[in-house]
């Protein structure tokens, strides 16, 4: 694992994640930093999805693999703002 392939992760993190909070309606009261760990977690594990339900890899940007990894931020950020949202008092 190359610092180049890390700072990769971090960027698609936060995009994936950010697009995870824009789909889901209503305000998160979740940080960035959260949102940057959802969107990675995300982008990670729709990734894994997409290679085992066999969606081939391109040059150019794999549609499915994207869509499956907003879908999962989306409802990472919904379980974790869920989860924050009925700690606080």
């Amino acid at each position: 694992m190359t610092i180049q392939s890390i700072l990769g992760a971090i960027v698609i993190g936060a995009i994936i994640g950010a697009l995870g909070r824009l789909f889901l309606p209503g305000r998160q009261p979740i940080g960035w930093l959260l949102t940057l760990v959802v969107g990675i977690v995300a982008a990670l594990i729709g990734t894994v999805i997409a290679q085992y339900l066999g969606v081939a890899t391109t040059d150019g940007i794999d549609w499915i693999e994207l869509v499956m990894q907003v879908v999962l931020a989306v409802v990472g950020v919904g379980i974790v703002a869920g989860v924050s949202g009925r700690t606080r008092v």
